[in-house]
């Protein structure tokens, strides 16, 4: 059963340039969608492959980790095309994993734009790894889902509980704001 004030992580990138070395990712601790209890942050290489090993020491060094119930990303990648292996993070975190995408990935452009890395099979395995990719309706309107740890039924709960101001579950919002108000002095576009 999924409670009202569960505890999530959202994360999610900030903006970045093709001259940036490296990329923010900003983390709200938050009970379901209503309260910031926690800010977390750490850089990342942008394109790189350093996502997962710098979220799970992130994670796992947090103050707020005993608390914390399900990590929540916006998309599967951060910093351009840094992957998130989203099983790793599960296991070696403990705590189940949600990806939210706004629109259903174009996957046959994604694997062409994946094909100009020299790693392009262990960034794609990753994609696929992933999972199958699930739908939910946010007041009225589909928005898609990949899980680890967690079933597609219980991650649905738990995406309706949080969406509370916006389509977009509140720590993924939230996050969205913060980091791109740190690097662009204001905080723009959607989540």
């Amino acid at each position: 059963m999924v409670k009202k004030e569960i505890r999530i992580l959202g994360i999610d990138d900030s903006p970045f340039s093709k001259e940036d070395k490296e990329c923010l990712i900003v983390g709200t601790v938050f009970r379901g969608g209503n309260f910031l209890d926690g800010l977390l942050s750490c850089k990342v290489k942008v394109d790189g492959s350093d996502s997962t090993p710098k979220l799970i020491k992130l994670i796992n060094k947090t103050k707020h980790k005993d608390q914390l119930k399900v990590i929540m990303t916006d998309g599967i990648a951060v910093g351009g095309f840094n992957i998130i292996d989203i099983q790793s993070l599960w296991k070696k975190t403990k705590l189940p994993v949600i990806v939210i995408m706004r629109y259903f990935p174009n996957l046959v452009n994604i694997e062409k734009a994946l094909k100009r890395f020299d790693d392009f099979e262990a960034r794609w395995n990753l994609i696929k790894k992933a999972g199958k990719i699930h739908e939910v309706k946010i007041k009225g309107v589909e928005i898609y889902f990949q899980v680890a740890g967690i079933s597609p039924e219980e991650a649905k709960k738990v995406i309706m509980l949080s969406s509370t101001r916006s389509l977009q579950p509140e720590p993924l919002r939230v996050a969205h704001l913060i980091a791109s108000g740190i690097i662009k002095g204001e905080s723009r576009g959607r989540a």
